[in-house]
């Protein structure tokens, strides 16, 4: 594929606490990047290295955003992947969520879907550059958007 570095899209998290304590204020960590080879996804600060998980094209059918219904005024944001059936597991902070919590969570939305999702929380999605990549890297990969109900 024949793209240019700019079409790469990448968040970062901004500075947090744990990494100013910790010492590993000298990188921002990544929270979605999107490139010619997949998607990482980005994992909690505190367990960045742990949680991340990245996924090639090949298992990827769709990129979702989606809203979880809270108590608060607005909804919580995601950013996820629908993949092929039969993928790898992903390690992150909802792999340990059984079919039942994802649905109390989020009915409207599938456990698969939620457990390869990542909150957008302390980083920014520039909606605009995430379909500029997908366009450039995977223009088959379709970006669905999936609001909360009611």
């Amino acid at each position: 594929m024949a793209t240019s570095r700019s079409s790469v899209y990448e968040a970062r998290y901004s500075w947090t606490p744990f990494q100013l304590v910790s010492g590993a204020w000298v990188r921002r960590l990544v929270a979605l990047r999107v490139d010619e080879r997949g998607v990482t996804l980005g994992g909690a600060p505190a367990r960045h290295a742990r949680q991340t998980a990245f996924v090639p094209w090949s298992d990827i059918t769709a990129v979702v955003l989606w809203d979880q219904a809270t108590a608060a005024m607005t909804p919580m944001r995601y950013v996820g992947l629908r993949r092929r059936p039969g993928a790898p597991a992903l390690p992150g902070p909802n792999s340990s969520l059984s079919p039942e919590q994802t649905t109390r969570l989020a009915s409207h939305v599938d456990h698969e879907l939620f457990l390869a999702s990542r909150h957008i929380n302390l980083w920014t999605l520039d909606r605009e550059r995430l379909v500029n990549a997908l366009q450039a890297f995977a223009p088959k990969v379709s970006l669905e958007e999936v609001g909360h109900p009611g």
